[in-house]
């Protein structure tokens, strides 16, 4: 008989949170090809009436374990939070408004079969706004950790929200640390620097819902000094040289302080999104 890998999906909820977003969203990961064995779900701080009706309805599920925050914690110390509780070993993020594909977890334990030195397996995903037939863009990742690392110099490598992961190796890491949008971004350099191996499937496996002005809502000075912040770190640990930290701060610099919203907008679907999967 076949091995069954057992796996943990971590979700975060907070209070701005659509009800029925949320709950098309859980929905999405219960009818899967591959059921998971255990939802933690993290409440992040008070929620309105209607949002804590649909989690305590979940609750009442035995593979539910709901964990209730009684003040806002910010995403990457939730995010830590959820992992925290897991109970097994591979664990996979999911986001309170997305709709992960029927047969995202069984692509990725496949993958984890077949590559057991993994760490963590991403994928591509679709971006959405209202429906998810009205696509705006896609996401696509490089596949092979070569790739992946050389890309990783340059961008984010990962989908976040699509990403399955071995809970030890994303702790010996140091886990989720709260860093202004780029927690993600920054516990990766940490996994790479510790010498572990990274996948996506070339596929989209979630559907990410955004707003129709996300593209645009990009920028500003608090977001271009968190990557600045995040450069410097990549640059201290040799991850990347003084010229790739040169070019990649003056790009960050152009698009998240001097272009106006509309005109970054346009350049974040110009040449940070694709009209399809590769």
């Amino acid at each position: 008989m076949e091995e069954k890998f057992k796996f943990s999906v971590s979700m975060c909820v907070y209070c701005k949170d659509d009800p029925e977003w949320f709950r098309t969203a859980v929905e999405s990961i219960m009818y899967q090809t591959l059921i998971p064995d255990e939802v933690v779900l993290v409440v992040d701080g008070p929620v309105g009436k209607d949002l804590e009706e649909v989690i305590l309805e979940f609750e009442k599920l035995d593979i539910f374990k709901v964990i209730w925050l009684k003040e806002n914690k910010g995403h990457g110390n939730a995010r830590r939070t959820g992992l925290e509780n897991c109970s097994n070993e591979l664990v996979a993020l999911m986001d309170a408004d997305d709709i992960s594909l029927p047969d995202r977890f069984e692509k990725q334990i496949k993958v984890f079969k077949e590559e057991p030195e993994l760490s963590i397996v991403g994928g591509n995903i679709s971006e959405f706004a209202e429906e998810p037939e009205n696509i705006l863009g896609f996401r696509t990742v490089p596949q092979k950790h070569e790739e992946i690392s050389e890309y990783l110099k340059k961008r984010c490598p990962m989908n976040q929200v699509t990403v399955m992961f071995r809970k030890n190796d994303v702790q010996k890491a140091g886990g989720y640390i709260d860093w202004f949008c780029n927690e993600d971004y920054y516990l990766w350099n940490r996994m790479f620097l510790a010498g572990m191996k990274f996948a996506n499937v070339p596929e989209v496996l979630v559907n990410v819902r955004v707003g129709k002005e996300m593209y645009q809502r990009r920028g500003g000075k608090k977001y271009f000094e968190s990557e600045y912040k995040l450069q410097k770190f990549m640059l201290k640990n040799k991850i990347i040289g003084v010229g790739d930290f040169c070019v990649n701060v003056a790009k960050r610099f152009v698009v998240q302080v001097l272009l106006p919203n509309k005109i970054r907008g346009w350049v974040f679907k110009k040449f940070a999104r694709s009209e399809k999967v590769d």
